[in-house]
């Protein structure tokens, strides 16, 4: 039976995409800030706050747009922009949209790659989970909320809180909030799932991978990554943004363009100028 290899394979790809992985050791791990009401403890910010250096970073310029845009550098050419936004009334996922799509233009391939890879349909391995097997090596085990059935490279596992399903190459594990989608002839894997409000989704594909966080209440907390182990021809393998702000805006939004796949310091140190201006 071969899906929990494949599995460790496949989380490893992901993790590989925010450098938590290495050739012997899998660990995703994730950070929550806690925010005890619907506004946090976020400020309603006027004029940016942009500091000459930011650890790797170092401002280019004075902030412009009247305090609403200042641009940073960082190692190897790495590019960080920090905006003042205002929602005027729209909603805080309309304003960050326009900058995944102005982001996105600087990884064309990975976006190609993604959207060829994940539509909106079931997934094979759910479409096939319930098959029934009539031929070949079997295993049969049933107990107070345990059912697990094998045939060969294909497994139905059910225990509290966790179900697996595999049918070859394919996999399909649910736990707890969280589902996780992959295929190893394809080289793709789909993770989507929400726990006490905060969402989570990452798609990756061979060379490309996209990461959303989203904290939940009514204040804005998000992120979102774009890799591609393939440079661009400007030589980007990274794009994304660190977004927060109050309910009603505005919102702080930190842009990063990178060489480097892995995050690395380029977007924590974003991170760093999004926490001076609004708080945590």
């Amino acid at each position: 039976m071969t899906f929990r290899p494949f599995l460790v394979a496949a989380l490893c790809a992901v993790a590989a995409s925010a450098g938590a992985c290495d050739e012997k050791t899998v660990r995703i791990s994730s950070t929550r800030t806690e925010h005890p009401d619907s506004s946090g403890v976020l400020k309603v910010v006027e004029t940016l706050q942009c500091p000459q250096t930011v650890g790797s970073l170092t401002r280019k310029g004075a902030a412009s747009a009247e305090g609403t845009i200042c641009t940073y550098s960082g190692p190897r050419g790495a590019e960080v922009s920090l905006h003042l936004v205002t929602l005027d009334g729209a909603a805080p996922a309309e304003a960050l949209k326009g900058f995944e799509g102005r982001l996105s233009q600087s990884l064309p391939e990975a976006v190609a790659q993604l959207k060829a890879s994940f539509r909106s349909e079931p997934s094979t391995s759910e479409a096939t989970a319930s098959a029934t097997a009539t031929a070949g090596e079997t295993a049969s085990v049933r107990g107070p909320g345990v059912d697990i059935q094998t045939k060969e490279d294909d497994a139905s596992v059910r225990l509290p809180g966790l179900r697996i399903e595999t049918r070859g190459d394919q996999s399909s594990v649910r736990i707890g909030g969280f589902h996780i989608d992959a295929n190893d002839t394809e080289g793709t894997v789909d993770i989507r799932g929400a726990h006490g409000g905060d969402e989570v989704s990452v798609q990756a594909h061979q060379d490309s991978a996209e990461i959303r966080t989203r904290a939940g209440g009514d204040a804005t907390r998000a992120s979102w990554i774009l890799t591609d182990n393939r440079p661009s021809a400007e030589g980007w393998r990274l794009v994304g943004y660190e977004a927060r702000g109050p309910a009603r805006g505005p919102i702080v939004v930190a842009t990063v363009r990178s060489r480097d796949r892995d995050r690395g310091s380029v977007f924590e140190d974003a991170k760093d100028l999004v926490t001076l201006n609004v708080g945590e």
